[in-house]
Parts: structure tokens; C-alpha cells; sequence
């Protein structure tokens, strides 16, 4: 069992890490950077790097998963919530609490999703985050009769404000965050309930 020291050096090494992997990707793009620029930046030998990862992969993947199972909370209340409860937030203009506080969530990640989601960053990562949360706050709201439905149109609705919503998100960040996450909750349940002609006023 590792000593509190240990754990502090640990979380130390990492932190460094973390913060050299988002100002190198936010300078070069994730493809250009080596081992050895990782540890340069972080101020740490390879013998401390190869203690921890494998490589450079390893290092998006641990940081990366670290955003995804945060997510995964609120995709597992996504997976409660209904659509009346949702309706009623849209009929009153209030933001769903839950939705606010993804959104609070996605501010406190903001550095780090912002050089990984940005076009020097990792591919990989958009869709992930689509997966876990988009694509499940969409399948929530659906009526009971079409969340295990086979027809084709239900499957192509899911990814059609699956991958909108995670566009709202990505602009949301590379836009500077401006908007505070109750106005996103907002706009996020705006996007699903404006109706033809309506005002696209928030």
C-alpha cells in the first residue's frame, strides 16, 4: 500500500503531466509531441514517465478516461430521466439541473478538452464523448416504445442530435465558454423542442 507521500507524488507527476500533454497539443498538435517533450514539460525524468505509462498513448488514454468516467455520471441519471420531466423545464424556461451541471463539469475540463477535442488534438476523443453523453441524453428522452425500436429512422434521429449536440459542445469551447451553463441547458433543450418558425432567440 503506497504511503501518503507516495500518493502525493503520484498525484503530483500526474497533474505535471496532464498540464504538459494540454500546453504542447494546445502548441504543436498531439501527433508532434514525444516522450521526451512530455517530460521536458513536465519537469520529470523518463524513469519517473515509464514508472507511471507505457507512452505517449497511454498518457492521452489515462487522461482521457479520466473525463469519460466523470461523464459517465450524468449518462447514468441520463438513463432516469423523462420526458416529462424534461417537457415541463422547456414549458417554464428553466435549465434541466441535471444538464447544468454537465455543463459545469465540461467548464471545469475546459483546458484539457479544448487542446484534445481541437484540431491539433485526438480524433478519437469527440466521438467518445459523443458515445457516453450525447448519444445517451438524446435515447433518454425518447417515448418507451422507440428506445429498443430496430426502425432505421429512430437509430439515424439518435445520430443526428447525437453528433449536433456534441458540435454544440465543441463550439461552446472553442468559442471561450462565454455562455454559463445554465443558458447552455438552455440552448441544449431549445435545440430538441424548437418547433418550425419559432424564435431562435435564447
Amino acid at each position: 500500500m503506497l504511503s501518503k507521500t507516495e500518493d502525493r507524488r503520484i498525484s503530483r507527476t500526474q497533474a505535471a503531466l496532464r498540464d504538459a500533454l494540454v500546453a504542447l497539443v494546445e502548441e504543436r498538435g498531439l501527433d508532434a509531441i514525444s516522450v521526451g517533450d512530455l517530460c521536458a514539460a513536465a519537469n520529470i525524468t523518463r524513469g519517473t514517465f515509464y514508472n507511471h505509462f507505457k507512452d505517449k498513448e497511454a498518457v492521452v488514454n489515462a487522461f482521457e478516461d479520466e473525463v469519460i468516467a466523470g461523464l459517465e455520471v450524468f449518462q447514468e441519471r441520463m438513463g432516469k430521466l423523462s420526458l416529462p420531466e424534461l417537457a415541463k423545464c422547456v414549458a417554464l424556461k428553466q435549465p434541466l439541473p441535471l444538464l447544468v451541471e454537465m455543463f459545469d463539469y465540461l467548464r471545469e475540463e475546459g483546458t484539457f478538452l479544448h487542446a484534445l477535442l481541437g484540431e491539433g488534438g485526438d480524433a478519437a476523443f469527440g466521438p467518445r464523448i459523443r458515445d457516453c453523453v450525447c448519444t445517451n441524453l438524446v435515447h433518454s428522452i425518447l417515448h418507451k416504445r422507440y428506445r429498443e425500436s430496430s426502425d432505421p429512422f429512430v437509430g439515424y434521429y439518435v445520430s443526428f442530435y447525437a453528433s449536433a449536440y456534441l458540435g454544440m459542445i465543441m463550439h461552446w469551447i472553442e468559442t471561450g465558454m462565454e455562455e454559463s451553463s445554465e443558458d447552455m441547458a438552455r440552448i441544449a433543450q431549445r435545440l430538441l423542442f424548437i418547433k418550425p418558425g419559432e424564435s431562435i432567440k435564447l
